[in-house]
């Protein structure tokens, strides 16, 4: 292949995937999902088959480029639109630990031993098992957790004279998103739609549909964020 022609390919593969790139947004390494990381994979070696593969038109490997990176942001706007499509397209994360007590399903379904769990919480500056009340794994592989209230830091609130509340619940949960309802977490919570329908007549919200989302917070009240603030 010509000087000439591989110096074109280069350039049109790195302008073109830059492009690309932009318009697909900024989503780190560490918030990818699987998919996320391997439709970035695949972006990668079409370009780089555009740039050093003289058998593959330049037309061809462009539009090439362009198909894939348009079926995923067709993906990322399922996701952003639709809760059971982002179930789907990305899952669910999964409690890990529940009350201190490891669920072995969870593991099972996604394919974590203990050895791996173990270092994930290592990462977190936690070596035992006893300290942990709650972990979660995202669906980014990442895991999130909550440590027992007497291995928790101090913080200026644990500092105040007064008594605190006890918790209703053991965790946030989640009751709306983007304007839907969801009734699986209200069940779990042991509330109906009539309670939440009072909660949030006293935010001067008049339905579920304008919200963006509301979660349940531990002492009971509920956190509101509305659409088009």
């Amino acid at each position: 292949m010509p000087v000439n022609e591989t110096i074109l390919r280069v350039t049109i593969s790195f302008l073109v995937l830059f492009l690309l790139a932009r318009l697909m947004g900024r989503k780190e390494i560490g918030q990818m999902t699987f998919f996320n990381w391997a439709s970035a994979i695949g972006i990668g070696s079409i370009a780089g088959n555009l740039a050093v593969n003289e058998s593959t038109r330049i037309k061809d490997g462009v539009i090439a480029l362009i198909v894939w990176t348009l079926f995923t942001m067709a993906m990322d706007m399922i996701d952003l639109k639709s809760k059971q499509g982002r179930t789907v397209t990305t899952g669910e994360p999964l409690i890990v630990i529940k009350e201190g007590k490891i669920m072995e399903g969870a593991l099972k379904i996604s394919r974590v031993d203990l050895d791996e769990l173990q270092a994930l919480l290592r990462q977190k500056d936690i070596f035992s098992l006893i300290d942990v009340d709650y972990a979660i794994l995202e669906t980014n592989g990442d895991l999130s957790v909550l440590k027992k209230e007497s291995k928790q830091a101090v913080t200026k609130n644990d500092l105040n004279i007064m008594c605190p509340k006890k918790d209703l619940f053991p965790l946030p949960t989640e009751v709306i998103s983007d304007g839907k309802i969801n009734p699986g977490n209200l069940s779990k919570l042991h509330l109906d739609k009539n309670w939440l329908d009072i909660e949030l007549q006293k935010a001067g919200v008049h339905s579920a549909e304008d919200v963006f989302f509301a979660q349940v917070q531990k002492d009971g009240t509920l956190y509101i964020d509305r659409k088009n603030k």
